[in-house]
């Protein structure tokens, strides 16, 4: 009998990246709370973020199985040979199918900011994530989400408006430190295989322990102009 551990859907979950996938889906769902929006609208931005997050979780792994395969990196079940990448692409696009609809039903407008914050995701996969303008994507996508919020509604009826400049600017600050965060964990392994992406260029000079000490004071600092923000001037300009 084959170990619970190894059941497909729960490979499918951790390759998902489902802690980052959480983690998203309740700091947005949290921001719609602070912004005013109902309970459905709530739960629907809850649900949207964690099939797109999946999906992103699911193209990263996809994208560097080679690489975690390399290293040797645990709990990466498409590299180590328990999941086939053939059934990962197969989910990945029936999330896509998912979520593009999922998005949708927030509004138009609303949508196609979320559906934008995922095709820069998937750009940070595969573009600029060696060299030094890593961040870029990342802070690109992270500024997608304001807009996401503010022209959010619910059955696809146009609601709210444009978000305050502010909020965009910090959102794609916050992104630039998500970044940072995460990179932090594969450091060793990029550099030996010649990458030069902001984090790392930080990482050889402040060591990993002082960056992770900057990145999360950092990333205090961005939530709490944030919030501030958000009680000042709101979320909508």
């Amino acid at each position: 009998m084959a170990k619970v551990g190894n059941w497909a859907p729960l490979l499918l979950i951790r390759s998902a990246h489902p802690r980052q996938a959480v983690l998203t889906a309740i700091g947005l769902s949290g921001a719609a709370v602070i912004a005013g929006l109902a309970t459905r609208e709530v739960a629907l931005i809850a649900v949207t973020v964690l099939v797109g997050q999946a999906v992103l979780g699911w193209h990263n792994d996809l994208v560097d199985q080679g690489v975690d395969r390399r290293h040797e990196r645990e709990g990466k079940p498409i590299s180590d040979g328990r999941l086939e990448p053939g059934g990962v692409w197969f989910a990945l696009c029936c999330g896509v199918l998912l979520v593009i609809p999922l998005s949708v039903t927030s509004g138009t407008v609303a949508g196609l900011f979320y559906l934008g914050s995922l095709v820069f995701g998937m750009l940070a996969n595969v573009l600029l994530r060696r060299g030094l303008l890593s961040w870029v994507p990342w802070a690109a996508a992270f500024a997608c989400y304001p807009g996401y919020l503010s022209y959010a509604g619910w059955a696809g009826e146009a609601a709210g408006g444009p978000p305050h400049w502010a909020m965009v600017a910090l959102a794609a600050a916050l992104g630039l430190g998500v970044h940072f965060l995460t990179a932090l964990w594969g450091l060793v392994a990029d550099n030996a295989d010649g990458w030069t992406y902001l984090p790392l260029k930080a990482g050889l000079k402040l060591g990993a322990g002082k960056l992770l000490l900057v990145t999360l004071v950092y990333l205090a600092v961005v939530v709490g102009a944030m919030l501030y923000v958000a009680g000042v001037v709101g979320l909508r300009a």
